[in-house]
């Protein structure tokens, strides 16, 4: 690779990184480099990435393997990439909440790879929340609290039949597949260790993580909901503006994200692959 430039977006994380080209094929030192970037930074864009996907597909095999997205139809003739749209007629957007990505499954994701084709001249920015911060900026008592607890975690409130999505169908363009499977449950530790760099992380988000293994649903209620505010503080975040061609990577073992629904009558469409991860591991 060339030269690279990093341009911190904010002080908790996100950085534009300059000097790669992953529109051509990756040697294992040039993917490592790109991980060490993730390691530090959590989420990287990199701009003018001209690329079709079967080059997207390609890149997310070098970063480690591509991963299905449930409940979402994917591209024709492509199931692990979906495209991520709001026509200017839409009223909805798709990820308008914090989130991790897929927290509901046994082996979450990585890595998220998101594509830019077409992005309105205003608005429709992405922020991201380290999460590595926010288990660090937990007082020291509900570290203590936490520390061997584990979470549930389900797709049931946004995918399953008769949830939210279904429900709002009718205002956004997104094709998504509602089915009572998405109600299943998966359970992972509350504060998790990084794979790569073993850094521990909080793991719980307002839209997927429904309850904490052996306490009472108010209980559990009430953490969650002191957990995941302090989560997605400012102080934690950054914010991207999105440009044509632009290919952004997040962490999914250390962020959660959010998409902005700021750009009524624009459109703006993505395409976006999922990087096979493994199970999470308690800290």
């Amino acid at each position: 690779m060339s030269v690279i430039d990093v341009e911190r977006l904010a002080g908790s994380c996100g950085a534009i990184v300059r000097g790669i080209d992953v529109t051509r094929p990756k040697s294992p030192d040039e993917i490592e480099a790109i991980l060490q970037l993730l390691d530090e930074h959590l989420v990287i864009a990199l701009p003018e990435q001209p690329m079709d996907l079967d080059r997207l597909e390609a890149f997310t095999d070098e970063l480690g393997g591509r991963d299905v997205t449930p409940y979402v139809t994917a591209v024709d003739g492509r199931p692990y990439v979906i495209r991520v749209i709001k026509e200017p007629s839409d009223e909805l957007n798709f990820a308008n909440a914090w989130h991790t990505d897929l927290s509901y499954l046994a082996a979450p994701p990585a890595y998220t790879v998101l594509h830019a084709h077409d992005v309105p001249a205003a608005g429709g920015d992405t922020m991201w929340a380290n999460q590595h911060l926010a288990y660090e900026t937990l007082p020291e008592g509900v570290k203590d609290q936490i520390a061997d607890l584990r979470a549930t975690h389900s797709a049931g409130m946004a995918y399953g039949t008769g949830g939210y999505l279904e429900a709002v169908a009718g205002k956004s363009s997104m094709k998504v597949e509602p089915s009572p499977d998405a109600y299943a449950t998966e359970t992972h530790p509350l504060v998790i260790r990084h794979p790569r760099t073993g850094r521990p992380a909080l793991y719980a988000n307002s839209v997927y993580t429904t309850g904490i293994e052996g306490m009472e649903p108010d209980e559990a209620r009430t953490l969650l909901a002191r957990l995941t505010a302090h989560a997605t503080h400012p102080n934690f975040t950054c914010r991207l503006r999105w440009e044509p061609g632009m290919l952004t990577i997040w962490d999914n073992s250390a962020t959660q994200h959010f998409a902005i629904n700021d750009y009524p009558g624009a459109r703006r469409e993505l395409f976006r692959t999922s990087v096979a991860g493994t199970e999470p591991v308690a800290a």
